[in-house]
């Protein structure tokens, strides 16, 4: 039998370059104030001197060459000759038309930063099992959601990101046959319900969400064409929801939300849906190879909004603790997720 090979234990020197990579704060902070300079845009645009680049982006000239040093370092551009930069396949990735969210999110003066800057409280929610944005910034994440503007339409756009992916999957695979009104609980601007609506003309829906997201939810729900047969209704999932609907959909919610909290939001779309409603729970959750990859979106989700990852044994749990019954689930590939539910005492 042939020997195996014995891997050697890693070095001191091995762990101590590990650690520093680890804790390194220079490269994120890096990557995204190059994003702010707009420098791949600029250097797909032909400025690769350091002296255009410097003029093209306001930059201090001998002080952007020191953080292109180290962009080439870590791969995000090339240095094609002394002080001329260009683009290598991690920066024409950024440019790429699905990467425009991700710029704007990574971009140092935007509201994206300011939800990732939670992170530096992570100690306060890691002790108290509660939401550091407060905590970070002085004002609790869905307060400030409300009263900032640009916060609350840039977190809008984010989900509203996401709804454009599930929604396709959830206007086609479910029956809406029978269906005649469904209402989107917490579903933001409508993109989701648009795209349900615009599948099946027989539908009539609402999308429920902050009274103030009520301008930008209009406006989305008419660039869909889908507005004569859509309404935003102002409201809070934690209070009595409008009754009486054939489905409410609660789509990338739960996860926003702590158990209780959670819970509380399921046992009102019980109530209102009564004997004859269903409730549809739609989430990308964690399966074993997710949770493995996306250990960093749990955190995010505690530190941000004081909210947690489920698997769908879980979120299912939650449903049946909130007086559900689950009725059936699906999966599709990327963890997303589709679990419908009736009321304990529905009528078949």
């Amino acid at each position: 039998m042939d020997a195996q090979p014995v891997e050697a234990d890693p070095t001191d020197a091995d762990l101590t370059t590990t650690l520093a990579t680890l804790i390194d704060l220079a490269t994120p902070f890096a990557v995204r104030t190059a994003i702010t300079l707009r420098l791949p845009e600029l250097v797909a645009g032909g400025s690769t001197r350091l002296d255009a680049l410097a003029d093209a982006s306001g930059a201090h000239q001998e002080s952007l060459g020191r953080l292109l040093r180290h962009l080439v370092s870590i791969g995000l551009f090339t240095e094609t000759a002394p002080q001329t930069y260009g683009l290598t396949p991690l920066s024409r990735h950024l440019l790429a038309e699905d990467g425009t969210w991700f710029r704007g999110w990574l971009n140092l003066e935007s509201p994206g930063t300011k939800m990732d800057l939670a992170f530096t409280g992570m100690l306060h929610s890691i002790r108290t099992g509660h939401s550091a944005y407060g905590a970070v910034h002085g004002v609790p994440f869905w307060s400030d959601y409300q009263d900032n503007d640009a916060l609350r339409e840039f977190f809008g756009g984010v989900m509203a990101a996401y709804a454009w992916q599930t929604g396709p999957v959830l206007a086609t695979e479910f029956d809406w046959t029978d269906v005649r009104t469904v209402i989107d609980v917490g579903g933001g601007i409508g993109a989701l319900l648009a795209e349900v609506l615009a599948a099946h003309p027989h539908l009539r829906g609402e999308v429920l969400d902050l009274p103030p997201v009520v301008a930008e939810a209009n406006q989305a729900l008419r660039e869909a064409g889908v507005a004569d047969r859509a309404e935003f209704v102002p409201g809070s999932f934690f209070d009595p929801l409008p009754a009486g609907r054939d489905v409410y959909v609660v789509s990338r919610v739960l996860t926003d939300w702590n158990d209780e909290n959670a819970g509380k939001i399921l046992r009102r779309c019980a109530e209102a849906a009564g004997t004859h409603g269903r409730i549809l729970i739609v989430e990308v959750l964690a399966g074993d190879d997710h949770a493995k990859r996306n250990t960093s979106f749990d955190l995010q989700s505690l530190v941000l909004l004081g909210g947690q990852e489920r698997s769908p044994a879980d979120t299912e749990k939650l449903a049946v603790d909130a007086g559900l019954v689950v009725a059936r689930g699906r999966r599709w590939p990327g963890g997303l997720v589709v679990i419908e539910c009736m009321s304990a005492g529905r009528e078949n």
